[in-house]
């Protein structure tokens, strides 16, 4: 597997990150619905304190399918991100597009965005989440496939399951600078398969989606872009059919930046997750 090259000089952070404890059981999630406050776990956490670097100076050399993440700017035409209308016409066919530039994809669909607010009032006023502290990745091996059956007609979705596909998730501050709960990543290379843990997320719906949760490992290296500004977005690859080395998934968060001052405006922040597909 690709390492990060690591002769560039990084600032760096000491934070907690919130890690998966127990691995004994299969975790399950209840999903609340935005605004009403956090999921209900079955499982328990551990906090470890970990070196975040700051990728800022390497992001040229940052990979989707190296590292696993990439940070670019990307100016937008949506001037409310909090109008689920403009969102979805405005900014869904701006993210299907630049995932296709990025990766060459053949197909690319939005088939979800997730606002999250660091503020407790704001969520409940807007119906809104608030930013995810666990580390995970959005899909695991078996959740990937059945949500492309999910979302495409059957025969299309055996078609393209034959073939290569994946998942690329874009987030995206909807005010800058970032200066509470930044996101940071964990790059593909540096996680061990076993440092990865299946977790069911069962929805009010009735659907039951499929992450992975991460347990501490000193050999992870993770990394975040501080202050980022509404024109900048992360791309994530959350999942890749290949199994040749390139990279399949990152793992993220959020984390209190030891750096945010006091009485900073609270993070506001849309994530925007994507299938795509090669023909």
């Amino acid at each position: 597997m690709s390492r990060v090259i690591r002769n560039i000089q990084t600032d760096s952070v000491t934070a907690s990150l919130q890690f998966l404890a127990t691995t004994d059981e299969m975790p399950v999630a209840l999903v609340s619905e935005p605004g009403l406050g956090p999921d209900k776990q079955s499982w328990t956490t551990a906090e470890h304190d970990v070196v975040i670097d700051d990728a800022r100076a390497m992001a040229e050399q940052l990979d989707l399918d190296r590292q696993g993440f990439a940070l670019m700017r990307h100016p937008t035409a949506v001037r409310d991100f909090y109008d689920d209308d403009e969102v979805r016409r405005v900014y869904y066919p701006e993210m299907e597009a630049l995932v296709r530039s990025v990766t060459g994809a053949g197909k690319v669909i939005v088939f979800d965005h997730t606002i999250r607010v660091d503020d407790e009032d704001m969520q409940a006023r807007l119906k809104v989440r608030a930013p995810v502290k666990g580390v995970h990745n959005d899909f695991t091996t078996r959740s990937a496939p059945q949500r492309v059956r999910d979302l495409l007609p059957a025969d299309e979705a055996e078609a393209r399951l034959k073939k290569r596909y994946g998942s690329i998730n874009v987030w995206r501050p909807i005010r800058g600078p970032v200066k509470t709960k930044p996101l940071v990543i964990c790059e593909y290379g540096s996680i061990d398969d076993q440092d990865l843990v299946a977790a069911e997320r069962r929805y009010p719906d009735g659907r039951i989606g499929g992450i992975y949760y991460l347990v501490h490992n000193p050999k992870q290296r993770w990394y975040y872009f501080p202050r980022m500004e509404r024109d900048q977005v992360v791309l994530l690859k959350c999942f890749d059919s290949l199994t040749d080395g390139t990279a399949r998934w990152t793992a993220h968060g959020s984390f209190d930046d030891p750096n945010s001052p006091t009485n900073a405006t609270p993070r506001e922040s849309i994530e925007i997750r994507t299938l795509l597909f090669f023909d």
